[in-house]
């Protein structure tokens, strides 16, 4: 039988790979300039750690996570999610210990939600994410949200949108749910069976609702914003204060709630407007969490932090028309005419390769005109030719593949040579 991807999965084949190489290394370029550095956690956690740290009335836990039974009855779960298992090793290593605080880190990997597939939108699917631990500064909140907006303006995204919310802290959002529950309880049937779970579980949730977002209970529910007490009021003001001060245009969304249970005070998401784009026009997501740390079993520790879809990044670079500067072909492409030519084009293949040159050969036993062609298909600036007579004289006719240059060149020095030009066509 012929065998077929899962649904919901891709395969990342060459040509493509090379992009998704390029936009993870600028993250990670980035996040080091900020002071963050790499965190690799499993793809595979105990259930409970999710069920405590994302919430037990999220969509995430009640429909999409991937759990399974190990030979030893454990309850796994595969992460749907970067913040929880960063907490629990935060916790389990006793990183809150560190002399160096905030801890700052950062972290790449798939992630894994039983989701209806649909274009940007997968249950295999790769996350960047970074977490600030140790601090409740609102400086670090700007801090954060200006390195997810640098990212995609490294990248060379024009079409983004910052959009922030505050939901402030535990006293604000109790009073924030008492008036949720006074307005939507009279009329609560006319909304899916979803929001009417929420209404019990966690009232803000049914702002988050993608079946009933146009429902005029929806535009009319009271805002967070008209229920923030003076301590987080004046905390989103300063994160406001900061935001304005690094030149980076925002968006208040009162509606804006995410769709975890761990975010207060700031949350946020970035948005992509290029035309085209689709329904899934959200390119990143986060905001402040400063209860996780306890719930996962740790100390009292503040944390922000923020999860973006590198499917997403790429399907928005290919919307605003970005062509990544990522490389592709090779610097030579060595030409072996000949048995003994062979032998020695696999010992200079190597050499060139050890001097750092991007080099191949043929493998096929092909003619001479069908290796230039391949040497053509490959990209390959350069071609070093070698047959019966280069070997007496001990040289390589290399020649420029876009003028058709060519010039003898002595074994021993084509390193030397293939570097030097290539150094200044660059």
């Amino acid at each position: 039988m012929a065998f077929q991807i899962p649904r919901g999965t891709q395969d990342v084949l060459p040509g493509d790979s090379e992009k998704w190489q390029y936009v993870e290394h600028i993250a990670r370029s980035l996040c080091s300039r900020y002071g963050y550095q790499e965190i690799r956690t499993p793809i595979f956690e105990h259930t409970e750690l999710f069920l405590r740290g994302v919430g037990d009335t999220t969509d995430i836990v009640q429909k999409e996570m991937y759990t399974f039974e190990d030979k030893g009855g454990r309850a796994l779960t595969l992460r749907p999610e970067g913040t929880a298992p960063v907490v629990r090793a935060f916790v389990e290593h006793k990183l809150y210990g560190s002399p160096n605080q905030p801890l700052k880190l950062y972290y790449s990997g798939p992630m894994f939600r039983y989701e209806r597939p649909e274009a940007g939108r997968f249950r295999q699917f790769v996350q960047f994410g970074v977490e600030a631990l140790g601090s409740s500064d609102p400086a670090i909140d700007a801090e954060v949200m200006a390195l997810a907006m640098h990212i995609y303006e490294a990248l060379g995204l024009k079409r983004v949108r910052l959009v922030m919310n505050s939901l402030g802290d535990l006293d604000s959002r109790r009073a924030h749910r008492e008036a949720l529950v006074r307005h939507f309880s009279s009329r609560i049937h006319e909304l899916c069976s979803d929001c009417q779970m929420r209404l019990r579980t966690n009232p803000l949730r049914i702002l988050d609702c993608k079946k009933d977002r146009d429902h005029e209970l929806m535009a009319t529910a009271p805002s967070i914003l008209d229920y923030l007490n003076d301590e987080s009021r004046a905390y989103f003001e300063k994160v406001k204060q900061y935001l304005t001060a690094l030149g980076i245009p925002f968006v208040i969304d009162a509606r804006l709630v995410r769709g975890l249970d761990y975010y207060n005070h700031t949350t946020f998401e970035i948005m992509s407007e290029a035309e085209g784009f689709g329904a899934a026009a959200t390119l990143c997501g986060g905001g402040r969490y400063n209860g996780l740390v306890q719930e996962i079993g740790g100390p009292e520790t503040p944390g922000i932090g923020f999860a973006l879809s590198i499917e997403r990044l790429l399907a928005a670079l290919d919307a605003e028309g970005v062509e990544l500067p990522v490389e592709s072909g090779l610097d030579c492409y060595v030409v072996a005419v000949g048995k003994r030519a062979k032998d020695e084009a696999v010992r200079l293949v190597y050499a060139l390769r050890r001097a750092g040159l991007r080099v191949d050969q043929d493998y096929l036993d092909r003619k001479l005109k069908a290796q230039l062609k391949a040497a053509h298909r490959l990209g390959a600036l350069f071609v070093a030719i070698i047959g019966d007579e280069e070997l007496e004289r001990q040289e390589a006719a290399v020649k420029h593949m876009a003028s058709g240059e060519q010039t003898n060149v002595p074994l021993g020095e084509l390193a030397h040579f293939l570097l030097e030009r290539i150094g200044k066509e660059e």
